[in-house]
């Protein structure tokens, strides 16, 4: 049985999953549908893009991932369906899929091409699930769509090394539900720049000189927990991702808080690291 899963900013009020879920099974019953997330800020790309990149990993190999966020068909956001990592994708270029597909290169593109004169405003509904059912259905991407050479990429929020390789500049790129702010420095990044070297790392006005691999690292479990003052302590983690996290040690967004909060980080703020 085909899975085909969804990844969009429709929300949960509005009827948009729940007709792109009958129109899947409108187009073919045997198949089997996941939720990703449809809780993806609003046209935020990038945000959607690190969801999908570190939710298809999981699946098994031929699964299908459609993506509705910032999907409209515009001469500057085309349709693409793409084989990469033997998983099948299809949504808008607009960056999504390079940032999932990062140095690999994708077996196959295509520039979806179905529409006749299909002029639609829901083109997750109406275009993504029927290329969806076509692959499902064992079919060919070159059926629905021209075999096409690039995407668009998302270079703007790659991190930026300094010509004396003493420096990276990255940014938020997302704040999951615990309010963690995920930047876009990798750890592979991180140690091919680091070298051994000491660092510190700045995110506003705080500083932080160690990155741990657990939330947990930061507890002393030779001081009796009564004795612990560990909740809301701030840290920085290589998250599950790969990727550096600034968190809130067992943060709470209704009561005390996160790091987003907290520290006054959000989407798109700048983070330094500086090698000593």
């Amino acid at each position: 049985m085909a899975i085909i899963s969804l990844t969009t900013d429709f929300g949960e009020k509005d009827h948009f999953v729940g007709a792109i879920k009958g129109a899947i099974y409108s187009e073919s019953e045997d198949v089997r549908i996941v939720d990703v997330s449809h809780s993806v800020s609003p046209f935020n790309v990038l945000e959607a893009a690190y969801i999908l990149k570190n939710a298809y990993k999981d699946f098994p190999k031929g699964s299908i991932h459609v993506f509705g966020v910032d999907s409209e068909r515009t001469p500057e956001n085309r349709h693409i369906a793409v084989l990469l990592d033997d998983h099948f994708f299809v949504g808008a270029d607009n960056g999504v899929i390079a940032f999932v597909a990062g140095e690999r290169k994708p077996e196959k593109i295509v520039e979806i091409n179905i529409y006749n004169d299909l002029d639609t405003i829901f083109p997750c509904k109406d275009v993504f699930v029927k290329v969806a059912c076509h692959i499902a259905r064992g079919g060919t991407l070159e059926v629905v769509g021209k075999p096409v050479d690039k995407m668009k990429s998302l270079k703007t929020f790659a991190p930026i090394i300094n010509t004396e390789q003493d420096q990276v500049t990255g940014h938020v790129i997302y704040v999951d539900n615990y309010g963690n702010v995920v930047t876009n420095i990798s750890r592979q990044l991180f140690e091919n720049v680091r070298k051994g070297r000491d660092f510190e790392l700045y995110a506003r006005n705080y500083r932080f000189d160690k990155i741990h691999n657990k939330y947990s690292d930061i507890v002393n479990f030779s001081v009796e927990k009564p004795r612990r003052d560990d909740d809301g302590k701030r840290l920085a983690v290589f998250n599950s991702a790969g990727y550096i996290e600034l968190a809130i040690y067992r943060s709470n967004l209704e009561t005390v808080g996160g790091a987003s909060s907290l520290l006054g980080l959000n989407y798109r703020d700048v983070v330094t690291i500086r090698f000593l």
